[in-house]
């Protein structure tokens, strides 16, 4: 299975949900829990400046795109083991496909 476009209204109703209280998406944003999201795609796992990422995220050196993030966001600790990132992770594809829709709007 892979990323599909999806709806990205509900995609923003999953992020207000189920990330906004560890990340911000805007440019300039600051980190919070988790890494600010500005620039995700196309950036390599582990790269935003004054995060502190443990060194599975660091060293697992995937690029993200639409296609590792749809992997990732359904089972993150088993994606990047080691990884502090708490979320269980969206087991319906449709739900991260709209996520995943959303978030490249949302983060360039």
């Amino acid at each position: 299975m892979s990323f599909k476009p999806g709806d990205a209204a509900k995609g923003a109703s999953l992020f207000k949900t189920r990330c906004a209280q560890c990340h911000t998406t805007e440019n300039g944003g600051g980190n919070k829990v988790g890494p600010n999201l500005f620039g995700i795609f196309g950036r390599k796992t582990g790269q935003v400046e004054g995060f502190s990422y443990t060194k599975a995220n660091v060293e697992k050196g995937v690029t993200w795109d639409e296609n590792t993030l749809f992997e990732y966001l359904e089972n993150p600790k088993k994606y990047i083991p080691g990884t502090k990132m708490a979320f269980a992770g969206l087991k319906k594809d449709k739900d991260r496909n709209d996520l995943i829709t959303w978030l490249k709007d949302a983060t360039k």
